[in-house]
């Protein structure tokens, strides 16, 4: 959970940079032998969350969860915020941003809200949604990366492994 006063966007970038460091010792634990290219590696980390004013939603932990959840979303505008670290194992810099795109919901019925839950999909979705799926045609607009709602924004990785690869 984000710590006082952490803003969704600050927290994303918190949890992915505790991902990539994670991900490194785990490797560093496993005690093989290191070739050069294992200690050249990159590590990526990323966590996406949705956040409506401060409010941090997470995936749903039951139907009714997210039935609230897509409550609260329905008829607003909320952020999908995704941080990404790239972690060079060679010296052990993280090169971190963020990806912030904001998504504007239609209002939504509770008989649409019920139907889509009823399928599954928003049960493994931070915001009980997944905009490639079936939630699509909740969505009449975004402002931002595409890739970044889906979960890996392509165009921040992008950037973040070019300045990692430079130094």
């Amino acid at each position: 959970m984000p710590g006082d006063g952490e803003t969704p966007e600050i927290f994303a970038v918190r949890l992915a940079r505790q991902k990539a460091i994670a991900v490194a010792e785990g490797w560093l634990d496993r005690g093989r032998r290191r070739q050069a290219a294992e200690r050249s590696a990159l590590v990526i980390g990323a966590d996406t969350v949705v956040a409506l004013r401060h409010l941090i939603l997470g995936k749903p932990g039951d139907a009714a969860d997210a039935r609230r959840m897509l409550g609260l979303l329905s008829g607003r505008r909320h952020r999908v915020v995704t941080g990404v670290a790239v972690l060079r194992r060679d010296d052990g810099r993280i090169f971190s941003g963020r990806s912030v795109t904001q998504v504007f919901f239609r209002r939504l019925s509770r008989r649409e809200i019920a139907a889509y839950v009823a399928i599954g999909e928003p049960m493994d979705a931070a915001g009980a949604y997944q905009i490639q799926g079936r939630a699509s045609v909740f969505i009449p607009r975004i402002e931002g990366s595409y890739t970044n709602v889906v979960g890996f924004p392509l165009d921040l990785v992008a950037r973040l492994l070019a300045r990692a690869r430079l130094r």
